[in-house]
């Protein structure tokens, strides 16, 4: 059986697909997994990476930052700069830089060159999950989206459970450069999926780059952005330290460690696709019901820190709390961004690693002082009240301005 597909604000009929939307669901959904490990994978293995190239734990961090500054940089350049282009289009021209970025990552003789190869690959990131969230939920109906784009960004949380960890088996026994050889074989997999089962919607030609980000001039597309740039934030202050925690204060054994690990992308797993359907139920209580919770669970963190059960027990909960708002924002910025749709979607995910640097340096500021690693939940609870406190402002200035009918997507 086949199916076919219609993006509304395009208002061209798509061609059909050859296995239906589930089959391009899951061409989407893997290329969120191949990219979310591509950008996981060398915090597993550092230690390797660091070695071949003859460099410090802490230099080697830079290839880390390289990046996560081009995510930031690429989200909101490429696709202006594509503006023009189908979404298709856009999507295998991303696939093909990922790809490259990759391959270029393999051959560079230096650290400085591998760091720019790595800011190359980061290019692309953004786009690639925001478009890929519109894609999915262009081809559900209106009360399906919020799943559909769950189940594609759950893409991510299952890149940190199994691509992850796999990477830094592969990196340890072979080598990171072949590790990343490897992520950029299944990005161009990928790109072969997109081809053959994501439909071909109509270029919108009369597009610009400037109406692009004139349209993004709508309040509530900027404090959503604002939203995800704090309320994710606390979430890696914990992250990125967690294996120390483990090591030093629970005080575990390797294996413990990377079982607590699988537990943190279970919870994330969960929190994507647990958020995703109550988005599709009540959108602001999914926001809310998030940022709170994960708030409460971050609080809990130093009363664990010495019980590994308990610690377990967090560590689920942080991140199924906190990665539940990620499909709630996505869709949101769906409602409001009007002309600027591919735009805001992408820019989400630069918002994602505002948060990731924010709570990480965070973290660092807080142990730099000597406020000890249950500091690290305190700090993070108040990341995610603070954004918290932005969405509860977002919402009174929409009933302050008695805009509460005006959400008509436009995907």
């Amino acid at each position: 059986m086949t199916t076919e597909t219609v993006l509304p604000e395009r208002g061209a009929r798509l061609a059909t697909l050859p296995g239906g939307n589930a089959m391009a669901l899951f061409v989407l959904t893997f290329g969120t997994f191949v990219v979310g490990t591509g950008e996981f994978a060398i915090m597993g293995m550092l230690p390797e990476f660091a070695t071949s190239l003859g460099l410090s734990p802490a230099d080697a961090g830079y290839a880390i930052t390289a990046y996560a500054l081009g995510v930031v940089i690429g989200a909101p350049l490429i696709t202006i700069l594509g503006a023009r282009l189908s979404r298709r289009e856009l999507l295998l021209t991303l696939l093909l830089l990922f790809c490259f970025g990759n391959f270029l990552s393999i051959v560079m003789p230096t650290p400085g060159l591998v760091e720019v190869a790595r800011f190359i690959t980061g290019l692309p990131h953004g786009a690639l999950f925001g478009i890929s969230a519109l894609v999915a939920a262009s081809m559900v109906d209106r009360s399906r989206r919020g799943r559909a784009v769950g189940r594609v960004l759950s893409g991510i949380a299952i890149s940190t459970l199994i691509g992850a960890p796999f990477s830094t088996f592969a990196a340890d026994h072979f080598g990171w450069r072949i590790a990343y050889l490897m992520i950029g074989l299944l990005g161009f997999v990928t790109f072969l999926g997109v081809w053959r089962y994501i439909p071909a919607d109509a270029p919108n030609r009369k597009n610009s780059p400037l109406r692009e980000v004139t349209a993004l001039g709508n309040t509530q597309v900027l404090m959503t952005l604002l939203t995800a740039a704090i309320g994710f934030g606390g979430m890696f202050a914990i992250y990125t330290y967690l294996t120390s925690v483990l090591v030093n204060v629970t005080q575990v054994s390797e294996w413990r460690v990377m079982l607590c690990m699988m537990v943190w992308g279970l919870g994330m797993l969960a929190g994507a696709n647990v958020g995703a359907w109550v988005v599709d139920r009540n959108l602001d209580i999914a926001v809310i019901v998030a940022l709170a919770g994960s708030a409460v669970a971050m609080v809990v963190f130093p009363l664990v820190l010495h019980s590994y059960a308990g610690l377990m027990l967090d560590v689920f909960l942080v991140p199924a709390f906190v990665n539940a708002l990620g499909p709630a924002l996505q869709t949101r910025l769906m409602d409001f961004a009007g002309d600027a749709q591919t735009l805001a979607a992408s820019l989400n995910h630069s918002a994602f690693n505002i948060a990731n640097a924010l709570g990480a340096s965070l973290g660092s500021v807080l142990l730099a002082h000597g406020f000890g690693y249950g500091a690290l939940g305190t700090g993070g609870a108040l990341l995610s009240g603070a954004g918290l406190l932005v969405y509860l402002m977002e919402l009174l200035i929409l009933k302050r301005r008695g805009l509460e009918e005006v959400r008509e997507p436009i995907v």
